[in-house]
């Protein structure tokens, strides 16, 4: 299994496909099998190369118990890492939900690596999560029913495959990792590259993603009606072609940059 290792962490990355690079980063108690169940991997492999990456403390990386290890920095130096490890430059980074914060970190830390920008199911705004909702991690039971009632997600209706991946993980890991969030909001006017921001009008960022997409100077918002967190990232078929598209416009915007720097 391809991997690096950042600040003594190890990081399990997978490659598929052909053509131009995307990183995708999946969200909180996912891994980056989580890409392939909902389709979106089938979907895109035959056009772009994916680079998926297990976030530290899930999958397949390592799953330190200390949750200074979980600092955004980090999560961003670890993406630098598997970028460094495959002599890319910059790519466009696709995250949802703690993906699409980690998305946020790359452009306040590290925005020279990042092409384009495609966020879901996530702000930049600050969070704190109070002790009745940040479970130790003891009882996975009593982990996943606070992370599903702070999330609005609906455990009944995952798929035994889900299931089986969200219990397997290392719940002290994941207590870990559920840190408070400082605000990135005074980032976002310096985000220059192309961004898209997709959320489910039923989720709890909705409002949050309406609010900062008036401070990003090159973003779009989509909004999905009905569909909450779960279902957005569940739906590839209702994702995929407003994210095709905007890659496909970053794209051209791309080689007319290029050709217009030729001619200069």
């Amino acid at each position: 299994m391809p991997s690096v290792t950042h600040h003594g962490v190890r990081i399990h990355y997978q490659v598929e496909g052909e053509g131009p690079p995307l990183l995708l980063q999946h969200g909180f108690t996912q891994s980056l099998q989580s890409w392939h169940r909902a389709g979106y991997v089938h979907a895109l492999q035959s056009h772009y190369r994916l680079i998926l990456v297990d976030a530290r403390g899930h999958g397949a990386s390592d799953k330190p118990h200390d949750p200074a290890a979980y600092a955004l920095p980090l999560h961003v130096g670890d993406i630098v890492a598997v970028l460094d490890a495959l002599d890319l430059r910059v790519a466009p980074f696709w995250g949802y939900s703690m993906g699409g914060w980690i998305g946020f970190g790359m452009a306040t830390y590290a925005p020279e690596r990042v092409q384009a920008l495609i966020i879901g199911g996530q702000h930049p705004y600050g969070r704190r999560l109070s002790a009745a909702r940040r479970p130790d991690g003891a009882d996975p039971q009593a982990f996943v029913a606070a992370f599903f009632g702070r999330s609005g997600g609906d455990l009944t209706a995952l798929s035994s495959e889900r299931r089986e991946e969200l219990f397997a993980n290392d719940f002290h890991a994941l207590a870990a990792a559920q840190q408070d969030r400082p605000s990135l909001e005074d980032f976002l006017p310096t985000m220059t590259m192309p961004c898209l921001l997709y959320v489910g009008e039923a989720d709890g960022p909705f409002p949050q993603l309406q609010r900062c997409i008036t401070h990003m100077p090159n973003a779009t918002l989509v909004s999905f009606p009905g569909l909450n967190h779960g279902e957005t990232f569940r739906r590839s078929d209702v994702v995929l072609p407003h994210v095709t598209q905007f890659l496909h416009q970053e794209a051209r915007m791309m080689r007319r940059a290029s050709h217009a720097d030729h001619r200069g």
